[in-house]
């Protein structure tokens, strides 16, 4: 298995065709730029000197700043079914037009200066020097969600389990939107300061600082690992990722891509003339870079020949628990063609409680024995799927 791997992943750097470089996107050169994000035809871009705007797959940008920060960086993005937000320097911003005007968004925040800006469900979270905010109305107001002492940089979630990254503290879940957070640090060798967190299906990776590099968790952030596999060493400070690719920028060093969830990685900094990476993104065609002094290249996905291989079958949408909270046992109703998937079941710390096969339909787990609280059942190979289950 490992040599087919390897394999693979030397076909794949041998077939790069000449033209398999980046290419700097026009409007951006000479920019300072912290942050992308994709939504549809349009890709928004945002640093320095406030948001950027592309409607050709970021072939070029103009800037689209009008209402939002211009004295200080935009430094996030997220999207509902309605809106575009930003996290600046001075708050959070929100645009019903796709980027043309901004408004301010920022009731409720204690610290304006923003370290990342997530959707979750019907919710938005905003992370700070005051730690975790927490949104129900689309940004009108914010209320304090926990960790109000930490400086917070950056935020993802596994369905409804949240994930930040701090400077000085390490890594921290919370469960229950804020309520409650638990340190999640086993594995990360002293390393405190991370300034972006990335999911991938339910696989975590967390960008270390100077003199690590990546780390991954594949149990809910319970264990951390540090990756090599052609990693550099180095500060790494964005991700981003599909269902067949993670992607990671480094302070200094580049970016790297791996096909294999992080055992393997492969260096694409042809054509880069600033290798300091701040955020990355993907749209249906091109990796996109924002850099810390070049603005934003793109890097098309068709020079990496990656596999149209549909073999793995999603199992999101086909799976519900009932009753769910449950008391005794919960039924796990599942699509017919995840008969024999494997699944594991897992606390809230990560620690996994018991283990199984789809074996029909309707697969009863017994949970009478264990305690109250909120659970994980991960179904398929990699943990593709998780579902929340509630012991009353």
């Amino acid at each position: 298995m490992k040599k087919i791997t390897l394999q693979s992943i030397l076909l794949c750097c041998i077939s790069f065709s000449s033209n398999a470089q980046w290419q700097q996107s026009a409007g951006t050169a000479g920019l300072n730029m912290q942050a992308l994000l994709t939504n549809g035809n349009y890709n928004f871009a945002g640093g320095q000197t406030g948001a950027y705007n592309s409607i050709d797959e970021a072939g070029s940008y103009t800037l689209s700043n009008s209402g939002n920060d211009a004295v200080g960086p935009t430094r996030g993005f997220t999207k509902d079914d309605t809106y575009i937000y930003t996290c600046t320097s001075q708050g959070a911003y929100r645009s019903s037009d796709n980027g043309a005007t901004w408004v301010s968004k920022s009731s409720g925040l204690t610290n304006l200066l923003g370290g990342g800006i997530l959707k979750v469900g019907s919710r938005l979270f905003y992370v700070g020097p005051t730690g975790v905010f927490m949104s129900t109305d689309q940004g009108d107001n914010w209320n304090a969600a926990g960790l109000t002492t930490t400086d917070v940089r950056s935020i993802t979630a596994i369905n409804d389990t949240l994930f930040v990254g701090t400077n000085g503290a390490g890594i921290y879940k919370s469960s229950d939107w804020g309520l409650n957070w638990i340190a999640v640090n086993n594995g990360l060798n002293g390393a405190t300061n991370f300034r972006a967190i990335e999911t991938k299906a339910n696989t975590l990776f967390a960008a270390g600082p100077t003199g690590t590099g990546v780390f991954r968790s594949v149990d809910f952030g319970a264990n951390w690992t540090l990756l090599s596999g052609g990693l550099a060493v180095s500060s790494y400070r964005g991700f981003a990722s599909n269902s067949q690719l993670i992607v990671a920028g480094a302070f200094g060093a580049g970016v790297f891509y791996s096909v294999d969830n992080g055992d393997n990685w492969i260096e694409i900094n042809t054509g880069l003339t600033d290798l300091t990476i701040f955020d990355l993104e993907l749209n249906d065609n091109y990796i996109i870079a924002a850099t810390n002094t070049q603005g934003v290249f793109r890097f098309a996905l068709s020079n990496l020949n990656l596999s149209t291989n549909t073999s793995d079958f999603d199992v999101k949408n086909t799976i519900s628990l009932f009753p769910n909270p449950t008391t005794n046992q919960i039924n796990v109703k599942a699509d017919s063609k995840l008969i024999g998937t494997a699944y594991t079941l897992y606390d809230n710390l990560g620690k996994a409680i018991f283990s199984g096969t789809i074996n029909n339909e309707n697969t009863l787990l017994e949970m009478g024995n264990l305690p109250g609280g909120i659970y994980m059942l991960s179904i398929g190979d990699d943990l593709k799927q998780t579902l929340k289950v509630i012991k009353e």
